[in-house]
């Protein structure tokens, strides 16, 4: 008899003994019963509660065993991976997402496409072929995962992923609710950063809804807009801090100060805020906070270093203190149906390389204005990217794996990415003297390879 025979036997005796019932076992095991209906329904109760109780215990004694497995793990992942990834936390890991905004029709759903390499988001030559946003799930390009995989064997290698959502286009007018204003604005204080893609380039058969094209005007608009949103917002929410006599507090405060940057022309990311105030204000979702990438979308053959209009976008981005990037979204998006190798010879025409192309100029500074950062796992199993943010400890860490991670944390034990690449194994960088045992107060750098110790 199995342990889990034994579990079901005493959750039997234990309904045989409750209160009320010996009626229900008579009936159950007597087919003369004189209601029939009341026996089936009582069955099937009774068959629940011995599966969910069955359940309970298997899982507590999975729970159970699961701190004395990993003291016993080696490299720098569990051979158990996927058990881990079946209770795997959803932190950080990753919720943060991009809205991909701009004017109609100047190519956001093309990049989205380019970006997720679906044909998901509808891209037609004419305004506001986007009305519902899109959502896609992109994979954060790292050459690191190969050589760690090389370095350990790895069966298989899990890159890190950044969500992208496609907005719907925004017109002159939309903090007032023209075109699709208040859905566009809607959808944007979801999300976390913004690319704002800008037309960069001349094509009279592709409409342009000014009938010129002219990037820092279309930038401009876009972000008075966002600017005016977020101003009616905040004087809103100011009228109501004032009656409820709450002036002097830290939201009133913060809010005092955004109003000020906005209403001199500034985007609300401009006001100094304290970590307190920032607090008070975060549900506003306020859209010029966020912080800002421009795409200059350009014809293929300026990709690799630009055009007239591009470079006019440049400069009004540093104005702003915001980065810009080259894309050319229709180019990039046709090269989704070639292999790996004519993909790279076609960039390589352009004069540009695979990690050099559009798309992953914009993953890597999503990435990198989501203040996101990278650690890894490497061993035969898997070798598995992290995503965590910039400043987090071990602890924060390893609850992006999973929860019990953090609350049990003991210790990480670390190597440095370039340690490991410099040593050619763990083996070695042990010798070497490059393993560490870091702890809870260890803040997590870049690249760092780590087996968390825990026990729960």
């Amino acid at each position: 008899m199995t342990d889990d025979d034994d579990d079901s036997d005493d959750d039997a005796r234990s309904l045989q003994s409750a209160p009320g019932a010996g009626v229900s076992n008579k009936r159950l095991c007597n087919p003369s019963s004189d209601n029939p209906q009341m026996s089936s329904l009582l069955f099937a109760t009774m068959t629940l509660m011995l599966a969910i109780t069955t359940s309970r215990v298997r899982v507590s004694m999975a729970f159970a065993s699961r701190s004395t497995f990993t003291q016993t793990m080696h490299h720098r992942l569990p051979a158990a991976t996927t058990s881990i990834r079946s209770y795997r936390s959803t932190s950080l890991s990753m919720k943060l997402q991009t809205a991909i905004v701009g004017l109609p029709n100047v190519g956001k759903s093309t990049l989205f496409n380019a970006l997720t390499e679906t044909q998901g988001a509808e891209a037609a030559n004419y305004p506001f072929c986007t009305i519902e946003p899109n959502t896609g799930i992109v994979e954060v390009p790292d050459p690191r995962l190969d050589v760690l995989v090389k370095i350990n064997e790895s069966v298989k290698a899990v890159p890190t992923t950044l969500e992208f959502v496609d907005v719907a286009g925004l017109v002159k007018g939309a903090s007032d609710g023209e075109g699709l204003g208040n859905k566009f604005l809607a959808t944007i204080r979801q999300c976390d950063a913004i690319v704002h893609v800008v037309r960069c380039f001349e094509d009279e058969n592709v409409i342009h809804v000014d009938g010129s094209v002219n990037p820092v005007r279309d930038a401009e608009l876009i972000n008075l807009e966002l600017a005016l949103a977020d101003l009616a917002q905040v004087e809103k929410r100011m009228e109501r801090v004032k009656k409820e006599r709450k002036a002097d507090s830290k939201e009133g405060q913060a809010l005092e100060k955004v109003a000020a940057v906005l209403n001199n022309n500034r985007p609300a990311r401009d006001a100094e805020l304290d970590e307190e105030e920032e607090l008070a204000i975060k549900s506003l979702g306020l859209l010029t906070r966020k912080k800002m990438i421009y795409a200059a979308n350009v014809a293929d053959v300026h990709l690799a270093s630009g055009n007239e209009l591009s470079n006019q976008l440049h400069e009004h981005a540093k104005k702003e203190g915001a980065s810009m990037v080259l894309v050319s979204a229709q180019v990039e998006s046709e090269l989704i149906d070639l292999d790996p190798a004519d993909r790279a010879d076609f960039l390589d025409s352009l004069g540009v390389s695979v990690d050099d192309c559009g798309l992953r100029r914009v993953i890597r500074e999503a990435y990198n204005i989501l203040n996101l950062q990278t650690y890894f796992t490497s061993g035969p199993t898997e070798t598995r990217a992290w995503t965590i943010g910039r400043g987090w400890k071990a602890p924060q860490a390893a609850g992006v794996i999973h929860g019990d991670f953090e609350r049990g944390f003991i210790k990480a034990e670390t190597i440095s990415y370039q340690d490991l690449v410099d040593c050619g194994s763990e083996a070695e960088c042990k010798k070497q003297g490059k393993l560490r045992l870091e702890g809870k107060e260890y803040v997590v750098q870049e690249g760092d390879v780590i087996l968390f110790r825990f026990n729960v």
